[in-house]
C-alpha cells in the first residue's frame, strides 16, 4: 500500500476560501479516479508560523495506481486551481 501525504502553505489572498476549495476538490476524486482508495483532506487551525493550512492523506494500493492517479485529468485539473493559490508544497510518499 502506497500513503501519499501533501501540505500546502496558502498565499494570504483568500486563504480560508481557498482552504475549503482544495479540500472540495480533492475529496471530490474519491469514487471518480478508481486507484483513490482514500482521500482525507484537513483544513489546519493551528495558527503557528511554521504550521501548513491544508493538509491531504491519501492511499492507494500500488505504486502504478499513484503513478495513473498522478496524471488522471480530473486529478490534474485539481492542481490547476490548487497551483495558483499556493505558496509552498510538501509531500511524502511511502510503502506499507
Amino acid at each position: 500500500m502506497i500513503k501519499h501525504i501533501v501540505l500546502w502553505r496558502l498565499k494570504d489572498a483568500d486563504k480560508s476560501a481557498n482552504a475549503l476549495i482544495i479540500k472540495e476538490k480533492l475529496e471530490a476524486l474519491q469514487g471518480k479516479i478508481p486507484q483513490l482508495l482514500k482521500a482525507e483532506v484537513g483544513i489546519n487551525f493551528n495558527p503557528a508560523d511554521n504550521a501548513a493550512d491544508v493538509a491531504l492523506y491519501s492511499e492507494f494500493a500500488s505504486r502504478e495506481d499513484f503513478e495513473a492517479y498522478v496524471i488522471h485529468p480530473l486529478h490534474q485539473e485539481a492542481g490547476k486551481f490548487i497551483r495558483n493559490v499556493v505558496a509552498e508544497r510538501r509531500s511524502a510518499d511511502y510503502e506499507v
